[in-house]
């Protein structure tokens, strides 16, 4: 059962009242935060008193079905089909739980943070992450798992990949206490690999790639198997076993085809033209990178990296105006992300690139210096940090700045020690 002070707690903040709104007429504030914090144990006239006031009836009357309206609920957070579904369970389920103390609503709240991740509210999930960490002390095991889950997906989308790292690697040890199905044990594991693969820690996001895939390949989940093989595929890229890399995404891209599932092919292709780049095979990643740029089903992330991944290949090669089409088709493509945690990236991309051809070679310096760089250093994305310093010091070098282009090479080479050091 949910601790009465710390329900009365999370109700009163929900609600945004203070403890002298609570408390006014009924107890003393200080006798009041005891309550909250489980300090003392108040009599039942008193805790009748505090829930009449915030509007909640203390009655198990309906404890069955607010279990069972919350499991289905929390089944379609985990599988993400229809969000309309999503959202129409969620106000169902506030409406009830608004009502009634129930077991359910800690583990509800908790959900709540991925459901506005979802919903791509990336404030609401913060503002409950902040909500429930006052009672976070309060949590059984289980409820750990998904505390730390959730907040790792929350520093995920904010693309703070080591803080996420660390919110699995909680939630990771909490598993061998807890009765989890199969599916949540992979999803997990997946997640991690991921996580790692954005860190660079490549020998680590192949063991938890492998180790999903064994329990994805058992249930017949053809899509989860493509997105290991991804993984896997991105993985023997950076340590330049392309042969390997290519059997892992032919085998994602004919398990995505088998399953009509457009996300998958194209994701598999934006790889491949990421391992052509490397490579040396230009024409070939920008006929990759096209398939995905120009796929409107797609989702904006992948198309965004791929129209990037375009204006950087024909910026190699001197291709000044297809460079600016690129541009034109970028900036189209991020005005349909302008809310998303990831689009920041993608907009100092552009600009460099903009500032760069059109010969605005001042703001181009300062924009790039003051602004991007800074912007990769905070986020230890240090794969950018390499390209966009090298960038910036064969500018100064052909202005003859050579301290600045030292200075700036330096950097690139100390990012790069960074990378390989992941």
């Amino acid at each position: 059962m949910i601790d009465i002070g710390s329900f009365i707690k999370l109700q009163r903040t929900k609600q945004e009242m203070t403890l002298n709104e609570l408390s006014e007429g009924i107890v003393s504030v200080s006798y009041l935060s005891k309550i909250e914090n489980q300090k003392t144990q108040a009599s039942p006239d008193i805790i009748q008193l505090l829930c009449n006031r915030l509007g909640i009836e203390i009655d198990n009357s309906s404890e069955d079905l607010i279990k069972e309206k919350c499991n289905k609920w929390y089944s379609m957070l985990f599988e993400v089909n229809n969000k309309d579904e999503i959202i129409t369970t969620y106000e169902e389920i506030q409406e009830m739980l608004d009502k009634n103390l129930s077991n359910s609503l800690l583990m509800f709240e908790i959900h709540k943070i991925r459901y506005f991740l979802i919903l791509g509210n990336y404030d609401g999930a913060l503002k409950k992450i902040n909500e429930l960490n006052e009672i976070a002390n309060t949590f059984d095991s289980l409820q750990q798992f998904y505390w730390f889950k959730f907040r790792g997906n929350y520093y995920s989308t904010a693309s703070d990949f080591q803080q996420a790292l660390q919110m699995y690697k909680l939630a990771e040890e909490k598993i061998n206490r807890i009765d989890i199905t199969e599916d949540e044990i992979a999803d997990l594991q997946y997640t991690i690999s991921v996580t790692h693969s954005k860190l660079r820690n490549t020998l680590e996001s192949i063991d938890y790639a492998n180790r999903s895939l064994e329990i994805f390949m058992k249930q017949y989940n053809f899509q989860r198997c493509a997105q290991c093989h991804i993984i896997l595929g991105i993985s023997y890229r950076r340590i330049k076993m392309h042969e390997r890399a290519i059997k892992n995404y032919n085998l994602a891209k004919h398990l995505g085809e088998l399953n009509k599932d457009k996300q998958i092919i194209q994701l598999t292709n934006l790889n491949l033209g990421y391992l052509y780049s490397v490579t040396g095979e230009t024409k070939e990643a920008i006929s990759f990178y096209e398939k995905v740029a120009n796929d409107e089903d797609v989702n904006l992330e992948e198309r965004l990296n791929a129209i990037t991944s375009i204006i950087k290949e024909f910026y190699n090669i001197d291709k000044i105006n297809e460079v600016k089409e690129a541009i034109v088709k970028a900036q189209n493509i991020l005005d349909l992300a302008k809310d998303k945690g990831y689009s920041k990236l993608f907009s100092y991309i552009i600009h460099t690139f903009e500032y760069a051809i059109n010969g605005e070679n001042d703001r181009f310096v300062l924009f790039v210096k003051d602004k991007f760089i800074p912007f990769l250093k905070n986020h230890s994305d240090y794969a950018n940090l390499v390209f966009y310093s090298t960038m910036l010091a064969k500018h100064f070098e052909e202005q003859y700045k050579y301290k600045d282009a030292v200075k700036y090479y330096k950097l690139a080479n100390s990012a790069y020690d960074n990378l390989i050091s992941l």
